[in-house]
C-alpha cells in the first residue's frame, strides 16, 4: 500500500496510532510553526524503518490535517497533507486538543508530559 493510499483510507488508524506513540511518551513537544501567512501547531511521531514523519496539525478555526512526510525510492521528499473529517478528530483526546490550541494561539511551543494529552 503506498503512503498515499494509507492517508486517504487509514487516516483515523494513524490518528490513533501517533495519539497512542505520543500519550505513552514522558515528554511531547508540541511546535509553532509558520509559513508564509500560514502557522499551525504540531506533533510529531517518526517512523525510522520508513525515514517517515507523521504528524497532526492544528491551524485556525479548528482546521485538523494529517501530514505525512517521506522518501522516495528516488530520495526526494514528499508530504502528503489532509483535512481530518469530524469523525477523525473526535479520535484526538481533548487533553492533546488544549495543548495544540495554546500552542497555536500563544505563538509557542510547549514541551509537556504524554500522560496529560490523554485527559
Amino acid at each position: 500500500m503506498t503512503n498515499e493510499e494509507q492517508v486517504r483510507n487509514h487516516a483515523a488508524d494513524m490518528i490513533e496510532n501517533l495519539v497512542r506513540e505520543v500519550i505513552s511518551k514522558e515528554k511531547v513537544e508540541i511546535r509553532f510553526e509558520f509559513e508564509e501567512n500560514e502557522q499551525w501547531s504540531v506533533v510529531t511521531t517518526f517512523v525510522e524503518e520508513e525515514d517517515k514523519e507523521i504528524s497532526l496539525r492544528l491551524h485556525s478555526n479548528e482546521l485538523f490535517q494529517l501530514y505525512v512526510g517521506y522518501y522516495d525510492d528516488q530520495d526526494e521528499f514528499l508530504e502528503i497533507l489532509q483535512s481530518l473529517t469530524e469523525k477523525e478528530k473526535k479520535i484526538i483526546p481533548k487533553g492533546l486538543k488544549r495543548i495544540m490550541e495554546k500552542v497555536l494561539s500563544d505563538e509557542q511551543g510547549m514541551r509537556v508530559p504524554g500522560h496529560l494529552l490523554s485527559k
